[in-house]
């Protein structure tokens, strides 16, 4: 359990001098930022290059910004606007009323912060919101005591959230602090007896009854503190007739993990994701029915799929979700106390490897004192780093084979859509450093390829849900692999590197990585996505600030094209 040191950045030396509310602006900004590069300014041809800087056109500003790490835009310095001939610093409020000009047509006026109405007046306070979430998470986490389990460690490092996202830590609800994953928060959980005429239930949910006893004519139901607080009074009719019992709390306490409504249980060494009825981030995080049955079905037929996929690819782990368990008591609250179990990550991972979350090792996010590098880890130490720096090209060879190969695979060989973000995978560190293991999770995000599938025995909800068309699967795969993970991935490992030999380590990892999908191609038979891929096509990243300004659902957000990273790379 010693693979991999996390510090905690509430500690760190920049963070202390500089101050949580300097910190939490240059992380806001740089998120927006990217944003900003990605889906305004570059698709409409207004950026460029220009020595360390990287420059744009917003609303008729210019912008300049010290960028490194390709795809990743890590940025060196801070972000700074022209005005009148000099360069001066450019701060989140002005970013956001310049971003508000270009989609909502709004004045930008320094001594008019109100401005004209906006088509979204809910954008400004989301990425204010945000920015004020990162000061408290980072004050939190300078008096708290972080997890010794090196993988829930990971797993509450990110402190600043998506990096390609305009309001990565925006969430709703009152007194969401006590819960949250970046504050080493920890629990316990509230106990339910549910009587066993309105018990619902799929699956294999047994290892819930290792939390406590229920008494006769009753199975135990965990419940999130959160959410039974947020439920209030429409819990009452319930509680009064006796379908439900308050059983008290759990004996030890439960750790959340990075998607907040996700903990582990240390008495049933058990991972449980909850409902949680407030938006964080995109979405309301619920479980909804379909996703419930969803759970347990996707389960038992992936079973063989990851069988397969391990022996092809030795290495590969996956979290099954067993089953769930909820109370009949109308929609709202079968999926409001719907509790789905899934296994944990030191349950499938071998002898003496470390699990840790793969968005914590590219939680570095610059080069130099720039403050915002110091967010979420400050930098990976232990024997990890000591991988890097022997072996940069070894250590990154050996996390495409394990992370990116067994997701193509999937699609290609079983049509079974992984999503691969930074916060779905954990990497398996072996003692010396090297990346041995990746273990995927999350079913929710798993989907089948229509018509590769039979589907026909799920409800018709239940099985649109789990399946994807064979585009938009491929999309979701190659954005998650290629545009999300990898280049974050890479970015980290060059910046292992001295600055000035950081840009040609980048080259050499993107050729590495392209001859390793090259060779699977052809075991594959090479099918066109992968020759496009390989071609350098251009790719689909997620458009979450055009999501966020339209108020879209999550799963309609769309995408924008983006540099492959294998273009110019020589076959």
């Amino acid at each position: 359990m010693n693979g991999v040191v996390l510090d905690s950045p509430a500690g760190s030396p920049a963070c202390a001098a500089a101050g949580v509310a300097d910190v939490a602006e240059s992380a806001a900004l740089a998120a927006l930022l990217r944003c900003c590069v990605r889906e305004v300014a570059g698709p409409r041809g207004q950026v460029w290059a220009a020595g360390p800087y990287l420059l744009l056109r917003l609303a008729e500003n210019l912008i300049r910004v010290p960028t490194s790490g390709g795809l990743a835009l890590r940025f060196d310095g801070p972000a700074e606007r022209l005005e009148c001939g000099s360069w001066r610093p450019l701060s989140v409020d002005r970013l956001v009323r310049l971003v508000e000009v270009e989609l909502g047509g709004r004045a930008a006026r320094d001594d008019d912060p109100g401005g004209d109405a906006t088509h979204n007046e809910e954008f400004a306070g989301q990425v204010a919101g945000s920015r004020a979430a990162i000061s408290i998470l980072l004050r939190e986490r300078a008096a708290a005591t972080p997890p010794e389990d090196p993988w829930l460690a990971s797993e509450q490092a990110l402190v600043f959230g998506h990096p390609f996202h305009p309001s990565p830590k925006a969430r709703g609800g009152a007194d969401w602090v006590r819960y949250a994953p970046e504050a080493h928060a920890a629990f316990p959980l509230r106990l339910l007896g549910v009587r066993d005429d309105v018990l619902a239930a799929g699956g294999d949910p047994l290892a819930l009854d290792g939390l406590g006893h229920a008494p006769p004519g009753y199975t135990l139901l965990p419940a999130h503190p959160w959410q039974m607080e947020l439920l209030g009074t429409e819990l009452a009719a319930p509680f009064a007739d006796g379908r439900l019992v308050d059983l008290g709390h759990s004996a030890r306490a439960a750790v959340p993990t990075s998607s907040v409504r996700t903990v582990y249980e240390p008495r049933i060494g058990k991972c449980l994701k909850f409902s949680i009825d407030v938006r964080i981030t995109n979405c309301v995080r619920k479980n909804a029915w379909y996703e419930l049955t969803a759970a347990a079905e996707l389960s038992a037929r992936l079973a063989p799929v990851f069988s397969d996929l391990a022996e092809r690819f030795p290495g590969t782990r996956w979290l099954p979700e067993p089953g769930y368990r909820s109370a009949s008591l109308g929609t709202r609250l079968l999926e409001g106390l719907g509790v789905i179990v899934r296994s944990s990550p030191w349950e499938v991972a071998g002898p003496g490897v470390t699990p840790v979350l793969a968005g914590a090792l590219a939680g570095t996010r610059g080069r130099g004192a720039h403050k915002e590098r110091e967010g979420e880890t400050g930098d990976i130490r232990g024997t990890a780093a000591g991988a890097l720096r022997r072996d940069p090209l070894g250590w990154w060879g050996a996390y495409v084979d394990h992370v990116a190969l067994p997701v193509l695979d999937a699609y290609f060989g079983h049509g079974v859509v992984l999503e691969p973000h930074l916060q779905n995978v954990l990497v398996g560190i072996d003692p010396e450093g090297m990346p041995v293991e990746a273990i995927f999770r999350d079913l929710e995000g798993t989907k089948l390829v229509a018509g590769r599938h039979d589907v026909s025995g799920l409800p018709v909800v239940a099985a649109r849900s789990a399946t994807y068309d064979a585009t938009r699967g491929w999309n979701r795969v190659v954005y998650c692999i290629m545009v999300n993970h990898l280049p974050e991935i890479a970015a980290t490992v060059a910046g292992s590197a001295a600055p000035r030999a950081a840009d040609e380590l980048l080259r050499e990892l993107w050729a590495d990585a392209r001859a390793r999908v090259a060779r699977y191609a052809d075991e594959r038979g090479r099918p066109l996505p992968l020759r496009d891929l390989l071609a350098g096509v251009p790719l689909p990243a997620k458009a979450n600030l055009s999501g966020r300004w339209a108020r879209s659902a999550d799963r309609e957000v769309g995408y924008v094209p983006v540099t492959n990273p294998f273009a110019g790379v020589c076959a």
